[in-house]
């Protein structure tokens, strides 16, 4: 794990609580937080099944590395970040290169069993939009291949029973065991 950490990025299956948690981790630490799917879906002025839907995953895939590298490159030594990625997105391999060449990112893998995972996301009020929930044999094949890039993370913390509250405060305590988080930089609007 790197020394000193300017970037946490939020890796875990869909439900695992990315977003939740980078936001809740970002204000904790006084950092900037996006959210890749925020940030591919501002810049194609679509929602993501939208663009599932319309241009299939192919074309998606190629927005979120695109995006993701846009919001690195940004943030490259001047602003501290939280960003949590899409559940595939780790399945690219540009982006994994991306994050195993940066010196200062830390990958949290936000881990919990599959049936956690289905029961978060079907009690969020977009559940409707995710379509490969209805097929749980596709469902399983997806979690089990992306496994083995999610555990490539530098930390993993298991969220099963924790609310988000207690995550935060897990990845606080594990980072501050580990490697040091750069103090927050003040923007232009806060000076």
């Amino acid at each position: 794990m790197p020394p000193t950490i300017r970037t946490i990025v939020l890796t875990g299956f869909m439900g695992a609580g990315k977003s939740t948690i980078g936001g809740m981790l970002a204000r904790t630490l006084g950092w900037e937080f996006l959210d890749a799917d925020t940030v591919i879906e501002a810049r194609a002025g679509k929602t993501v099944a939208e663009i599932f839907a319309q241009h299939g995953e192919e074309v998606f895939r190629a927005l979120e590395v695109e995006a993701i590298v846009e919001v690195v490159r940004e943030h490259a030594g001047r602003r501290n970040l939280v960003l949590a990625l899409g559940g595939g997105a780790v399945e690219t391999e540009a982006i994994r290169k991306l994050f195993a060449a940066h010196r200062h990112a830390c990958l949290v893998f936000l881990d919990a069993p599959l049936e956690v995972l289905v029961a978060r996301c079907l009690a969020q009020p977009a559940a409707a939009e995710r379509p490969v929930l209805a097929d749980r044999d596709r469902l399983l094949r997806r979690f089990n291949e992306r496994l083995p890039y999610y555990r490539g993370a530098h930390l993993t913390i298991s969220t099963a029973g924790l609310s988000p509250g207690e995550v935060v405060a897990r990845i606080m305590d594990v980072l501050g065991q580990h490697c040091e988080t750069a103090p927050a930089q003040r923007t232009a609007a806060s000076q």
